[in-house]
């Protein structure tokens, strides 16, 4: 499939594509007018490697990561690395629960407020 064929079925710009492929992260063919084709796996990739932008990530530790979540394959060093990675998802989890507690809390007294006509500061 071309780049923008993979773009539209995956939510993700172009430019965004162009940049995984830079990075290591994401590979197509070329034909000889020199246009990106996609093996049907790349939307699996894709949304993969957008799951784990979405948990922190960053690029060159996707690109470590890659061949053991896609495969895996790991050494021991490799999965010394993924727990890491893990038990900072974990830390982040944990955060945005509270965060949201403390927004349920805010609500629940604004609305509480409301319905007293007490001013909310």
């Amino acid at each position: 499939m071309r780049v923008g064929e993979l773009a539209a079925r995956t939510g993700v710009s172009v430019r965004a594509l162009r940049y995984y492929e830079e990075q290591g992260l994401l590979s197509a063919e070329r034909s000889p007018s020199g246009q990106r084709h996609y093996p049907e796996s790349a939307v699996e990739r894709v949304q993969l490697i957008q799951q784990l932008y979405a948990a922190g990530l960053p690029s060159r530790t996707i690109v470590e990561l890659l061949p053991c979540v896609i495969d895996g394959r790991a050494t021991p060093a490799l999965l010394k690395r993924l727990e890491a990675e893990r038990e900072h998802v974990d830390r982040r989890v944990t955060d945005l629960m509270h965060a949201r507690d403390r927004l349920d809390s805010v609500i629940k007294s604004a609305a509480g407020n409301m319905r007293t006509g007490t001013p909310c500061r």
